[in-house]
């Protein structure tokens, strides 16, 4: 069995040294990182020769890689870096990198072209001059060859202890067994669906039901299928925090004991791990950077030999060794078996597990969690907006004078866009060149001043420049499945507007994901219909779809219709009085607790103000705006199984999803609305270019959205083959047929009643 890395991979393991340090930064992005690949090979002789692949084997390593460029005439091998800035600053391990790979091509060179000799040429390019810094060396072979074999001597220790644990991981599973007696109704379906798609390859998107344990019906079966089909890597991808846990759960159900031979990881976002939040991120500032690549191998060896890497795990490990827990966990995404994290770190723009897993090659199985929030989740990662609010108070707090230039160019150009706009909302067919031109200068003055005087910038400086990169990143990727437009509003006496990139179908994105994955499934219990998803996400052609059988019967669930009640934005002051009623009726005839369900906080208030009036004796509490972690803890603390009474929350917010309230925890949900987005200019533009593009724009746009929001809310409700409870559904527009087609096909069929009239008085007593 060989071990097969990249030269990038094998020389950041043994020839980095010294600090974490992030000032030489930012980085060109990989457009201007090729462009100026470009530029300094067209700089070169006729027969130089660019991108030269080499591979060279030493024992069960196999090194691989692409030296930038050859020119035989001179017999001088180059490896080209972009930059911007003054050298000087950059830190001497980045250097040393830098050289370390090219040494590591050059002597590859040489045993391929068996050359006696050669130069070496570092090539720093100046991305904002057009500037090329050489730095020379002369290397015999044999010196190159001793500087290789020592490099690769140094990581066949740690190769033949990943194959030996690879050998070993993939006989544990393949001896793996499921961790329960028998598996729940439906379960078993779902995980031979899983294991079928791992086998052949393929994609796949599976409905099932809440409540059937989908986590460890999907886990299991990929687990097999990494010994199975002798695959490299198992990600687990989930939109929030519960999901995440879960997954977790779900691993730690699977592994018999601490000595199972399985690597778990839990990444965490820097936010969260980060032990010194007021510190820059660098050797001069932080302790846990300092000398952070010196201490590295030895936290490195700790969490491997350790395999169960949550976050507690990777932080207890990272402050043993004075590491920084963040980046700890980076590194062990590169030799972890199943790493565990949110949508981003496969699906965005620098999505680092997608990174690593084309860099490596790996063979990669990917499990999408609650996979109809990455439709939304997806978008959003390709789509940027910039305010003016931003824009005046970075003028404002400029260091310097060319910043402040560089920003009044911008401010200029946007006073410009919006004085030609006459209405609040308009959109535009791309987004303007000028305007574009004058952000990306903006940003390269404000980068030429971090590179030269690194250090803090003015806070509001340096979101407006993180906002501007992104912006002109995302606007390099504009076409038919974006929409740019500037919508302004009145703010005191002044305008302010902004500008939004909007993508609209993320599918042009993630379908390279897909495609490169060996299998990836999708899963959850509202993933309908298949071809809404499988449109917006770009899943490969011919993706299977399945629907797993609920184990749920009719007789657990009774859906209540109130048809003679509208929702409808303008009717939602009429209808708050008849849905205080409704709620309090329901409570008087079955006390216990319930969720209810509105389309905004306004009108979540509305109700709760109108119900604590009329019905001061039942107990109410409501979801808030922006609730943090412990309030939302809180929130659910209070359904417990003697508890009594209705928390108000927003459909599609932290409760209509991802929580589990079993038994009387919760026997009942108030849906207060359909669910659907509001009408405005956003949504209607969208609308229209969705029916362009897939011929269904109110349903892509609107009425899928919303219904999947209220599948989501309902089932909350019946969690185990034990539970009882009722769905009220409250619109009238829940009678049509169109909607109705879309609620799960194991409900029974609703019984529609009227809503009770408005009263004061209580109807109920409580016990």
């Amino acid at each position: 069995m060989s071990y097969r890395i990249p030269v990038r991979e094998l020389c950041e393991f043994g020839a980095k040294t010294g600090d974490l340090d992030l000032r030489f930064t930012p980085a060109p992005t990989a457009l201007e990182g090729i462009a100026g690949h470009q530029v300094v090979a067209s700089r070169r002789g006729p027969k130089y020769e660019p991108e030269v692949a080499l591979e060279e084997s030493l024992g069960a390593l196999t090194v691989r890689g692409r030296a930038d460029g050859y020119d035989p005439a001179a017999n001088r091998l180059e490896e080209v870096k972009t930059h911007r800035g003054d050298l000087a600053r950059m830190p001497d391990n980045q250097r040393q990198l830098h050289w370390a790979q090219l040494l590591t091509y050059g002597a590859m060179l040489c045993r391929t072209r068996a050359l006696a000799a050669i130069d070496l040429r570092l090539v720093y390019f100046d991305i904002g001059t057009g500037q090329e810094t050489h730095f020379d060396r002369h290397c015999t072979a044999d010196e190159l060859r001793t500087t290789f074999t020592g490099l690769c001597e140094r990581f066949v220790v740690w190769a033949e202890q990943e194959l030996l644990h690879r050998q070993q991981r993939d006989a544990g599973l393949a001896s793996l067994s499921f961790p329960h007696t028998n598996f729940r109704a439906g379960q078993r379906e779902l995980a031979e669906a899983v294991f079928k798609a791992a086998s052949v390859g393929c994609c796949l998107m599976v409905e099932a039901p809440t409540g059937i344990g989908k986590t460890l019906g999907t886990v299991f079966p990929q687990l097999k299928a990494l010994a199975n089909k002798g695959l490299d890597r198992l990600f687990f991808l989930a939109a929030k925090t519960p999901g995440r846990r879960l997954a977790l759960d779900a691993l730690a159900q699977l592994r018999t004991d601490d000595a199972f031979p399985l690597r778990v990881l839990e990444l965490t976002s820097r936010d969260k791990s980060c032990e010194h939040p007021d510190l820059a991120c660098h050797g001069d500032a932080c302790p846990l950077a300092r000398g952070f690549y010196d201490r590295l191998p030895q936290a490195r060896q700790a969490a491997v030999d350790h395999r169960w890497l949550d976050r507690r795990a990777v932080r207890e490990i990272a402050l043993r060794h004075q590491v920084c827990p963040y980046y700890l966990g980076q590194e062990l995404a590169r030799w972890s078996d199943v790493v565990v994290g949110d949508y981003n770190y496969y699906f965005d723009l620098g999505a680092m597990l997608f990174g690593l897993a084309t860099t490596n090659a790996w063979q990669t199985l990917v499990l999408v969690d609650e996979a109809h929030n990455l439709v939304d989740r997806g978008r959003g990662m390709y789509s940027a907006a910039l305010s003016q609010h931003a824009l005046d108070a970075a003028v404002q707090e400029a260091p310097n004078a060319a910043i402040k230039r560089a920003l009044g160019r911008v401010a200029r150009q946007w006073k410009t866009l919006c004085k030609a706009q006459d209405a609040d909302y308009h959109s535009y067919p791309e987004p303007p060149e000028k305007l574009l031109l004058a952000l990306q200068h903006a940003s390269r003055v404000i980068t030429d001043y971090l590179v030269e005087l690194p250090g803090p910038l003015p806070e509001k400086v340096q979101q407006f420049h993180f906002d501007a990169l992104h912006f002109s990143r995302i606007a390099e990727l504009f076409g038919e499945h974006f929409l740019f437009d500037i919508e302004k509003r009145r703010v005191a006496r002044s305008e302010h507007a902004t500008l939004c990139l909007r993508n609209l179908s993320p599918a042009t994105f993630l379908g390279p994901r897909f495609a490169y994955s060996h299998s990836s499934v999708l899963f959850s219990a509202t993933l309908s219909p298949s071809r809404y998803y499988q449109d917006l996400l770009g899943l490969p052609a011919g993706t299977p779809w399945r629907d797993v059988v609920s184990p749920f019967s009719a007789e657990q669930l009774k859906v209540r219709l109130v048809a003679d009640v509208s929702t409808r934005f303008q009717h939602r002051a009429a209808s708050s009085a008849p849905i205080a009623s409704i709620i309090a009726a329901q409570y008087g005839a079955r006390p216990g607790n319930y969720l209810a369900f509105f389309s905004s906080y306004d009108y979540l208030e509305q109700v709760a103000e109108n119900l604590s009036r009329h019905f001061p004796d039942l107990p109410i509490w409501r979801q808030s705006r922006r609730m943090q972690e412990a309030e939302r803890e809180a929130f659910l603390a209070r359904f417990t199984a003697e508890g009594r009474g209705v928390g108000f929350a927003v459909l599609g917010g932290a409760f209509g999803e991802g929580v589990d309230l079993p038994g009387d925890r919760l026997i009942g949900a108030f849906i207060a609305t359909l669910g659907l987005p509001p009408y405005n200019p956003v949504n209607e533009q969208m609308r229209e270019r969705l029916q362009r593009m897939f011929g269904a724009g109110y349903e892509y746009a609107y009425l899928y959205p919303g219904l999947q929001k209220v599948v989501q809310a309902a089932g909350r409700v019946v969690r185990t083959l034990d539970d009882t409870g009722t769905v009220v559904l409250i619109d009238d527009r829940f009678t049509q047929r169109q909607v109705r087609e879309l609620l799960p096909r194991w409900w029974p069929a609703a019984v529609t009643i009227a809503s009770p009239k408005a009263v004061s008085a209580p109807v109920f007593q409580l016990t």
